[in-house]
């Protein structure tokens, strides 16, 4: 009898997502898992008359039908079963997802069915239609408050940042999820609408801030910029040395992504850029007590299920959904990026 192909590259995934888990966890310390990723067009079939995105529907030039629909969906859920390690993640931040509508499907018509995740969402002004939304565990995540935050500029219609302050354990964070425009028309050409971007997020930890000096900030997201990008390094005045951290100040955990051949989370003509980024306040890193993270805690997900190779470059590069307008079914452009929070007693 003849396996056919589709059952055995679906049972070949899950092999490999079965091989990221330790065969016993033993003990473990009260831990948070924070992940963000960028979905890569998660768009439903239908078209949306207010948004541009023919190109997602079965008319269009990538002809998206159910079928893709549904792989995309349980490609998602097969990266988050995977990131989560045993346990699902505790709270994702994750973009260029359409609407609420695809985060309902991905929580309730895939096996994430079996968990309590709740969705934080709204529609923002981006042409296409693309969103920042957050999905976390409402049984280990209680959240205070949440609202967007939109980027001014005058001819600029990007996605909103995205705030949440919640209670992890007995100790609160507040957390900012992102998607700053793309380089898309030149990296000079569009960076200002980015340094826009760093600056709304900057006020807004300036607030935080001044309100509480001691407050434990999580910024995520696709920056669309590397850690030593003015938009990070000077408008937001993120710091790179996390050593005798100042509770106020922002760093950057992510200059380090770990050992291995994977340095980055987008591969773009040879090159690993590391777009996708976590940055905290001092507090976090300096704390002894309740929710801490430093940065041995970022980590590039950048397990063998989500990589192809790249033939032209040699390597690896993201086993995406299209390339270019050829579909071959893969996960995202992007590699996903979390932060360990640990809960000091």
């Amino acid at each position: 009898m003849k396996i056919p192909a589709s059952y055995t590259a679906t049972a070949l995934v899950l092999a490999t997502i079965l091989s990221c888990f330790p065969a016993d966890p033993g003990p473990q310390s009260p831990q948070y898992r924070i992940v963000f990723y960028n979905a890569e067009n998660l768009f439903d079939t239908r078209n949306d008359s207010l948004t541009a995105d023919d190109e997602f529907t079965p008319e269009g030039g990538r002809h998206w039908n159910y079928s893709k629909y549904n792989s995309k969906l349980n490609n998602l859920y097969k990266t988050i079963i995977a990131l989560g390690n045993w346990n699902p993640p505790d709270l994702i931040g994750i973009c260029e997802i359409e609407n609420k509508q695809v985060l309902l499907d991905l929580v309730n018509k895939t096996p994430l069915s079996k968990f309590n995740y709740r969705i934080i969402h709204a529609d923002s002004p981006d042409k296409r239609g693309i969103d920042v939304a957050i999905l976390y565990n409402g049984e280990r995540v209680h959240v205070i408050q949440s609202r967007y935050f939109g980027v001014e500029r005058e001819g600029l219609f990007t996605r909103d940042i995205l705030y949440c302050k919640a209670r992890l354990g007995n100790d609160t964070c507040h957390f900012l999820m992102n998607h700053w425009p793309s380089r898309s028309g030149g990296q000079l050409e569009t960076e200002p609408y980015r340094l826009a971007a760093a600056l709304r997020v900057r006020s807004i930890a300036d607030s935080l801030f001044q309100d509480d000096g001691k407050v434990k900030i999580v910024i995520m997201g696709d920056f669309n910029d590397e850690p030593w990008d003015r938009s990070l390094s000077q408008t937001l005045q993120v710091k790179t040395d996390t050593r005798n951290a100042q509770s106020a100040c922002l760093y950057n955990l992510s200059n380090a992504p770990g050992s291995g051949k994977i340095k980055g989370t987008v591969k773009f003509r040879g090159e690993w850029t590391l777009f996708d980024q976590a940055i905290v306040s001092g507090s976090l890193i300096g704390s002894l007590e309740g929710l801490h993270a430093g940065p041995g805690n970022f980590h590039i997900f950048s397990e063998s299920f989500l990589l192809e190779a790249d033939e032209q470059y040699n390597g690896f590069k993201p086993f995406r959904t299209y390339n270019g307008f050829k579909y071959q079914g893969g996960f995202s452009d992007h590699l996903p990026v979390f932060v360990d929070i640990t809960f000091i007693p």
